[in-house]
Order: structure tokens, then C-alpha cells, then sequence
């Protein structure tokens, strides 16, 4: 596995700054942004992705992975990034968003992100790289691993794949739900995203709740499960820390993610 840390809340950060402070973790690289106000703006991908990586590479840092808002191959843009990527070394792109757009258009948009997935399939089949899809929760087409591997099914999971977070996986389904997503997609699964999650009472209506993140040792992922299923499959793709926290400074969430690190490391030398 590659340990990687998501440059998006280092986007205050430029390119160097980024590699000097990742390296000093002890991360194996970045999960570098490419898409509107990341760390490579989606219309000079073809010019500063190669430079970012290059950059990236001279602190000792891989980048097999990018972070995109590509939904469509027709997008503008779409067709460079894949090409920047592939011509980079870059290996996976994460994809954008389909946004559920309420009750009743669920089979109606399945079948939309399928015919995107067509085409971003042979993007990926045409620069030798591989396109995943994020399990995100709430109104997300993406929302469940049910759903990611409905949208996934026909397709090569060495082209459009599963990119699996259990933190989201677990606010959707915390009791057996994340795992019966990971068995499910476990054939497609390339990339994992490593987050923590906690449930908040909103404090002006006792009903509602709200998922906070939290740090790794925290939250209620079980992370040694998760990582002896990972085991089990064989897995040793990129593991990208998102590092997400809300209000810290650059320096703050360099200095959360250390811990974060050393927890993981910790869980992993146990499975």
C-alpha cells in the first residue's frame, strides 16, 4: 500500500511547501488536486500536472493518484487531464459527483451515470489509467457501495473502479452496512480513502444529527476490521489521507495527520 495525503485542505500551500511537509510525515505522496481551486486548475492540466509531479517526485513523494470533478468525458477539460495524468505516471483519477436528485429519479439517473462511465471508460482504456468512484455519503448518486457497484457493473474494475471510504461507508450503514459494502465491491476496489466519523446532536433541534468529522482513534470506523478485509482481498493500492478537519490551519492538519498516520500504522501492524 501507498500512504498518501489529499492536498485539499493544504490548497493554501503551493506545490513545494506541499512536498516539503508531506515528505516530513513520512507519507509515500500526494493525492493531488486537479479540478477548480486545487492545486492544478483543470485547464492547465496538460503544462502543471507533469510539473507538480515532477516537483512532488524531487522531495521523494509519488503521486498515483489525482483528485478530479470529471463527470462526463465530454467535459471540458476531461480529455487533457486523463492524457496529463497518463503521460504523468499518474495511475487512478478520482471522479466528480452525481448529485441524487430526489425521490423517484434514482433508476433514471443509474442509467445516466452509466452512459457517462461509458465514456470515461474508454478515456481511461485510451491513456492506460484508471478512473474510480467515490462512495460518498448523502445526495450522492455515489451515496451508498450499493449504489457504486450498480453503477459499476459491466465495466473493467482495472478502468472504472470502486474507490471505497469507509468513514462515509459507515455514516450510511454503521452497524454491518460498510461491510457488506466492502464485500460487495471488494472485486473493484483500488483506492481507499481514510476518514473518521462521529455522531453530534444539532443543539437547536434534538431529533436532528449531524456527522462530525474526527480524528482516526476517535471516530467509529473500526479500522482493524477494516484493514484485515483489505488484507484478506489482497489489496495494495493507494490509501489517501483526507485529513479534512474544519477550521485548522495548514500546520494544524499537517500536525493531525501525523497522529492520524501513526494511529493507522499502529492498526495496520496488528492485522
Amino acid at each position: 500500500m501507498l500512504f498518501l495525503m489529499f492536498s485539499k485542505r493544504l490548497g493554501e500551500l503551493a506545490i513545494e511547501e506541499v512536498g516539503e511537509a508531506v515528505s516530513k510525515l513520512g507519507l509515500d505522496g500526494v493525492d493531488l488536486t486537479v479540478r477548480p481551486s486545487g492545486h492544478v486548475p483543470p485547464e492547465e492540466a496538460g503544462i502543471r500536472l507533469p510539473i507538480a509531479v515532477g516537483t512532488l517526485k524531487s522531495y521523494g513523494l509519488e503521486v498515483p493518484m489525482i483528485t478530479t470533478a470529471i463527470t462526463g468525458a465530454d467535459e471540458p477539460h476531461a480529455e487533457d487531464i486523463f492524457s496529463a495524468a497518463g503521460d504523468s505516471g499518474v495511475r487512478y483519477l478520482k471522479l466528480g459527483y452525481w448529485r441524487y436528485e430526489g425521490f423517484g429519479n434514482v433508476y433514471r439517473q443509474l442509467s445516466e451515470v452509466h452512459e457517462k462511465l461509458i465514456g470515461i471508460q474508454k478515456l481511461a482504456a485510451d491513456n492506460g489509467v484508471t478512473a474510480a468512484v467515490h462512495v460518498h455519503s448523502g445526495d450522492c448518486m455515489s451515496g451508498t457501495a450499493d449504489m457504486v457497484s450498480r453503477m459499476l457493473e459491466g465495466f473493467d474494475p482495472d478502468q472504472v473502479a470502486a474507490y471505497i471510504d469507509p468513514g462515509h461507508m459507515v455514516i450510511e450503514g454503521g452497524k454491518s452496512g460498510w461491510k457488506l459494502g466492502m464485500d460487495l465491491l471488494r472485486y473493484a476496489i483500488r483506492v481507499v480513502a481514510v476518514k473518521d466519523f462521529g455522531w453530534q446532536r444539532d443543539p437547536a433541534d434534538p431529533k436532528k444529527w449531524r456527522a462530525v468529522l474526527m480524528p482516526l482513534s476517535e471516530g467509529m470506523v473500526p479500522w482493524p476490521e477494516v484493514f484485515r478485509y483489505l488484507k484478506e482481498i489482497s489489496f495494495d493500492g493507494p490509501v489517501s489521507l483526507h485529513s479534512e478537519y474544519e477550521g485548522m490551519s495548514a500546520e494544524q492538519i499537517l500536525s493531525q495527520t501525523a497522529k492520524d498516520f501513526s494511529y493507522l500504522k499502529a492498526v495496520i501492524s496488528t492485522v
